[in-house]
C-alpha cells in the first residue's frame, strides 16, 4: 500500500480538499530494480520502500504480531497483456480497436485455477491462513514468523515522519516454482496501520456557499469599485460553469454520448446522489436522467470511515457525475464505489469494471504522489488498464491539485495513478467562457492569491501566495511510452536525468475554481437539517470527468465503436486543429490575468463578515503552459473539431 491514503481531488472555492517485451518497453513500466534472491526464489521488486533505511530502524518486528498480505496473480501471460494492449490502443497498428470480451480477455489473460490454488497452497504451507481468492490476488492473514518464512525477508519496525511502521528489511521473495503465478505482494509493510471495521457513512458534510457578486459568464462583471491587478480592473469570478457553456468551450456539437457508458470510482457513495443529480439537471438546464441511465455499484461493507473522511467524498461523486452528465448528457453512468480510499479497495472497484465489463470510459479523481507509490502497487493498478485497453476500456485520472507538488511535499514530483503509461493523465485550465457560451481563452490552472487591505486601496502581498493548481512534471519511476515520443520536449522528459521519461498530463480541461462548475448537492445546513445547495468547485476532479464527457461524445462520432486506451490516438492529434493550444499567456507576452473573488468568512453568510481577494490565474508553481506540449495541459484542451476528428480515421490536414 501507499504511505499515505488516496486524495480526492476536488477543490472547493475557497480552498483545496479535497509486455511482448518491446511492448513493455515502449510503453513505459516502473524501472526495474536490482532486487536479488536467494538461490532457488524470485525476488519481488520493490518490497522494500526507500524509507526503511538502516538510520530509522527500530527493530525486528515481535515474531507474534499480525500480518495480512495480498500476493496478485499474473496471470497467464503478462508480457502478451501488455504487448496486446499496446497492439490495440495504437492506430498505427493492425489490431487498432480489435478488443476482446472480458471473457475472452480473461481466458487469454487471466489467472488460471491452478495459479490460484498453487499459491494458497503455497501460502498454507507456510503457516498463513487464506482469507479470500479471485482472479486478481489471493489474500491471507498470520504472524510475522509466518509472513517472513512465506517470503524470505525479516520484518523489522522503521520510524517514518514521527510514527512507526512495519516492512521487509530487504527485498521479499517468492519460490521459483511461482514465478509465473505471483506478480506482486502487498501488506508486508503497513505504513499506514489503522484497524478496520464495518461502519455506517456519515452523514453529508457542513453546508458550504459561495458569495457574490459574481460574473454570469467570463468578464460580464467587474469590480470597478476595487483596486487594479496587472494594469487594469478584473472581472468577478463566475458563478459556476454549467453544462452548456462547458458543451461549447469543447466543441459537443450535436453529440451527446448517446449509446456510450462512463463508470465512475471514488471512495464510498452518497447517499442522495440519484436526488442531487435529478434536481441539478432540472435547475441548470441539462437532460433529465432516463430511468436506469445513472446506476451504482457499491460495496457489502465501508471500513476507515473517519480516516478517510468518507463524507468528503460525498462531493467528489457528486460533481463527478453531474459533470459528465453536463457535457455527455445522453451518455449512460454507473458508480463504482470503494469501500475505503486505501489502494486495495480503490483496486477492487477498478477491477469490477474491467471484469463485467460495465463500461467504455472511466473517469478517477484520486490519487497520490508517486513517492508514495510502491513497485507492487504500481504492477498491479498496471494490470488492471492493461486488461481494460484489451476490452476497450479507457482510465482518465486527474493528475492532481498542487502544481509540482514542492509545497505540499518539499520534492518535487507527479501523482499516481495518473503517471501510468496506460492512463490518461488529464491537467487543468483556468476558462473563460464568454457572452453567447464563446470560448475566449485558457491558461494553465495555477492561482496566486492576495487579499484585499485594510483600507480597500490595494491588494495585500500583490502578486500573492501560491495555492493550488494543476499537477504535473516527469515521472521518476515510468519510462517515456512511445505516444510521447517527438511530442514531450527532452527538457520534461529529461528532467529527472539522461532517460526519457513518463511527463504528465496528456490532456487537459476546466479546473480552476475561480472558473470552477456549478454543482448540486445535500448538505448539513446550519440548524442540523438536510437540504439542497449549489455551489463553485474545481480541482482536476473536475477536469477527468469533464474529459471522460468529451471522451463519450468522440466514441458517438466513432460510430458508438470503444475508444480504448485513447493515448495514442490523443498524441495523434497533437498540433492539429483538435486541441486548443493553452498558453498561460493567451492575451499577449505582457497580459497576466486575474479574478476578483468575495468568500463568506464562516461558508455560509455574511453572519462573519466577507473576504475579497484577487486570484491570479496561469501562476502554476515552476509548471508554465507553453505554446506546444507542457506539463500543466499536456498537448492541450479539445477544441470545436475534437470530437469530429473520430468521425473517420484521423489524417493530419
Amino acid at each position: 500500500m501507499r504511505s499515505s491514503r488516496a486524495r480526492s481531488r476536488a477543490v472547493l472555492s475557497m480552498a483545496a480538499t479535497l509486455p511482448l517485451l518491446a511492448g513493455a518497453l515502449a510503453l513505459g513500466i516502473p524501472n526495474a530494480s536490482a532486487d536479488s534472491a536467494p538461490g532457488g526464489r524470485d525476488a519481488l521488486q520493490g518490497t522494500k520502500p526507500a524509507w526503511a533505511t538502516a538510520g530509522a530502524d527500530l527493530g525486528a518486528t515481535s515474531d507474534s504480531g499480525k500480518v495480512s498480505v495480498r500476493v496478485h496473480l499474473a496471470g497467464r501471460d503478462a508480457k502478451g497483456l501488455a504487448a496486446y494492449a499496446a497492439a490495440v490502443s495504437d492506430p498505427q497498428s493492425a489490431s487498432y480497436r480489435k478488443f476482446l470480451s472480458a471473457d475472452q480477455a480473461q481466458a487469454r489473460f487471466g489467472a488460471t485455477q491452478q495459479q490460484i490454488d498453487q499459491v494458497g497452497r503455497w501460502l498454507s504451507s507456510n503457516g498463513l491462513t487464506v482469507t479470500g481468492s479471485n482472479r486478481h490476488y489471493v489474500s491471507a492473514t498470520g504472524e510475522v514468523a509466518a509472513a517472513e518464512k512465506a517470503f524470505g525477508t525479516q520484518l523489522r519496525n522503521y520510524r517514518k515522519g514521527g510514527r512507526t511502521y512495519r516492512a521487509p528489511a530487504s527485498t521479499a521473495s517468492v519460490p521459483a516454482a511461482l514465478s509465473d503465478a505471483v506478480l506482486a505482494v502487498s501488506g508486508l509493510d503497513n505504513a499506514p496501520h489503522k484497524s478496520s471495521h464495518d461502519e455506517a457513512l456519515p452523514p453529508p458534510d457542513a453546508v458550504f456557499r459561495n458569495s457574490g457578486p459574481f460574473s454570469t459568464y467570463y468578464g460580464s462583471k467587474t469590480a470597478s469599485s476595487l483596486p487594479s491587478a496587472y494594469g487594469t480592473k478584473a472581472p468577478y469570478a463566475v458563478k459556476g460553469y454549467t453544462g452548456k457553456q462547458l458543451r461549447a468551450a469543447y466543441g459537443a456539437g450535436r453529440w451527446t454520448g448517446k449509446g456510450v457508458t462512463v463508470a465512475i470510482t471514488d471512495a464510498y457513495a452518497s447517499p442522495t446522489i440519484v436526488k442531487d443529480a435529478a434536481e441539478y439537471a432540472k435547475r441548470n438546464g441539462d437532460a433529465p436522467y432516463r430511468r436506469g441511465q445513472l446506476t451504482q455499484v457499491l460495496p457489502d461493507d465501508y471500513t476507515k470511515t473517519e480516516e478517510c473522511g468518507a463524507s468528503g467524498w460525498y462531493g467528489e461523486e457528486t460533481l463527478d457525475v453531474e459533470a459528465v452528465h453536463a457535457v455527455a448528457p445522453a451518455a449512460d453512468i454507473v458508480y463504482v464505489g470503494g469501500a475505503s480510499c486505501y489502494d486495495a479497495d480503490l483496486l477492487d472497484s477498478l477491477n469490477k469494471v474491467v471484469d463485467h465489463r460495465l463500461a467504455d470510459i472511466v473517469s478517477n479523481s484520486w490519487g497520490d504522489v508517486e513517492a508514495n507509490e510502491t513497485p507492487d502497487v504500481a504492477a498491479a493498478y498496471d494490470q488492471v488498464f492493461m486488461m481494460g485497453a484489451i476490452e476497450g476500456i479507457g482510465f482518465y485520472f486527474s493528475s492532481g491539485d498542487d502544481g509540482d507538488n514542492v509545497a505540499s511535499t518539499g520534492t518535487k514530483q507527479i501523482d499516481v495513478p495518473s503517471n501510468s503509461a496506460w492512463v490518461t493523465s488529464v491537467g487543468g485550465t483556468a476558462l473563460a467562457v464568454g457572452k453567447h457560451d464563446k470560448y475566449q481563452w485558457e491558461t494553465g490552472w495555477g492561482t496566486l492569491k492576495s487579499s484585499l487591505s485594510e483600507d480597500g486601496k490595494s491588494w495585500d502581498g500583490f502578486p500573492g501566495a501560491y495555492t493550488s493548481g494543476a499537477g504535473g512534471g516527469t515521472s521518476s519511476s515510468v519510462k517515456q511510452p512511445f505516444y510521447q515520443r517527438g511530442v514531450v520536449p527532452d527538457s520534461l522528459a529529461r528532467a529527472n536525468g539522461k532517460q526519457r521519461m513518463r511527463t504528465a498530463p496528456d490532456i487537459a480541461a476546466v479546473a480552476d475554481p475561480n472558473t470552477g462548475f456549478l454543482v448540486g448537492q445535500t448538505q448539513t445546513l446550519p440548524d442540523g437539517s438536510l437540504g439542497y445547495d449549489e455551489y463553485r468547485i474545481g480541482g482536476t476532479s473536475l477536469a477527468a470527468p469533464v474529459i471522460a464527457g468529451v471522451q463519450a461524445l468522440a466514441q458517438q462520432a466513432a460510430h458508438g465503436r470503444p475508444l480504448g486506451f485513447a493515448n495514442p490516438a490523443i498524441y495523434a492529434r497533437y498540433g492539429s486543429k483538435a486541441y486548443h493550444d493553452v498558453t498561460d499567456h493567451p492575451l499577449g507576452p505582457n497580459r497576466d490575468l486575474a479574478v476578483v473573488r468575495v468568500d463568506y468568512a464562516n461558508g455560509v453568510d455574511a453572519a462573519d463578515g466577507l473576504l475579497t481577494s484577487l486570484r491570479g490565474l496561469g501562476k502554476d508553481a515552476s509548471l508554465k503552459a507553453v505554446r506546444g506540449y507542457d506539463d500543466v495541459t499536456g498537448v492541450g484542451t479539445p477544441a470545436a473539431g475534437y470530437v469530429n476528428s473520430y468521425r473517420f480515421p484521423f489524417r493530419r490536414h
